[in-house]
């Protein structure tokens, strides 16, 4: 059995941990790896003897018909490119019976996105970005007691903003939109802190909403009525583009935060924003409507956002998962 891994370097700027990964899992039963920064590098330039591989992995590389060809011998093949290389090779090999892997979307960064997800939740809660920053420009965070108190306003050891959802994530109602890979994770967790979750999502069996220790929601506008933590946490598609539409965001109870880690177009980002801005809504977001965010944008340093630079999913132990997720659906050897 030969079997051969091929990653041009414009995979790993994308996944820099997976090419090595991949090698490593395939060591001890043999494989060959081969990596290249030449632009147009083709595997059966790069393969010595294409016609006698009967593995083959294409990272960052072309699959059109001449690339996959000289791979005769070819049994199983994964391939994972940039958006304009060919791909008309892996239909011609499947007809030959060629076994395709074919990429599974979105299983390997769940748990990191999640992860970030209940990050930002607590950061948005505690504003924790905020005082951290407020900390290296003077003393003034550290005052918390006034020389006379007033009920419901800062004291001893209270920094929360309470025009805004704060304090405890127990206690809280948590509104989730979508309960998939990402969504299912993130609201067990917060289940499991203490918080009132219900989660809609139409495709999703009922078993669940169960694993996640959450309520069904049937219809969007009865989920936003009473949250007090909104997350739209649905992959970006031609069907979920908008979903949350400015009537919905402006049933948003005043002082709601809002949390945003997969795409920010699922919402209507002009509405949302807003809110933000007249200091309606709070938002943690590490994804937004055009990216990079302007330096100058009014959502930068606001006392009611905490921001990061769309860097919740691709952790080392996402690049690993996708690797894993991959290699398990090649036949055991």
């Amino acid at each position: 059995m030969r079997s051969v891994i091929c990653v041009h370097e414009r995979f790993d700027a994308v996944w820099p941990f997976a090419g090595d990964y991949w090698r490593e899992l395939w060591q001890e039963e043999g494989c060959e790896f081969y990596r290249t920064v030449e632009p147009g590098a083709r595997a059966p330039r790069m393969t010595p003897d294409p016609a006698s591989v009967q593995r083959l992995v294409l990272l960052g590389l072309p699959a059109g018909g001449e690339d996959l060809a000289p791979f005769t011998a070819l049994e199983e093949c994964f391939h994972s490119s940039h958006r304009d290389a060919p791909t008309d090779g892996l239909a011609k090999a499947a007809a030959r019976g060629v076994q395709i892997i074919a990429h599974r979307v979105d299983v390997y960064w769940g748990q990191s996105v999640a992860e970030y997800g209940l990050a930002l939740t607590l950061c948005g809660l505690r504003r924790i970005p905020q005082l951290y920053a407020a900390m290296q420009q003077s003393d003034a965070p550290w005052e918390y007691t006034p020389a006379v108190g007033k009920p419901g306003q800062r004291g001893a050891q209270f920094g929360d903003d309470t025009r805004f959802t704060s304090g405890t994530l127990s206690g809280k109602r948590v509104r989730v939109v979508g309960a998939g890979n990402i969504g299912a994770r993130y609201a067990s967790w917060c289940a499991a802190m203490g918080a009132d979750v219900a989660i809609w999502d139409p495709f999703a069996p009922d078993a669940t909403f169960a694993a996640a220790g959450a309520r069904r929601c049937f219809h969007l506008t009865e989920l936003v009525k009473d949250a007090e933590i909104f997350v739209p946490m649905l992959p970006l598609k031609e069907d979920t583009r908008g979903l949350i539409g400015s009537d919905l965001i402006d049933r948003l109870p005043r002082g709601c935060l809002v949390v945003q880690v997969t795409r920010a177009l699922i919402c209507d980002t002009e509405a949302l924003y807003r809110r933000v801005l007249d200091d309606e809504l709070a938002l943690a977001a590490d994804v937004f409507d055009e990216e990079p965010v302007a330096l100058d944008s009014s959502l930068l340093g606001r006392h009611n956002i905490v921001h990061t630079p769309h860097n919740a999913g691709r952790t080392k132990e996402a690049n690993l998962a996708w690797v894993e997720d991959q290699v398990a659906r090649f036949r055991p050897r």
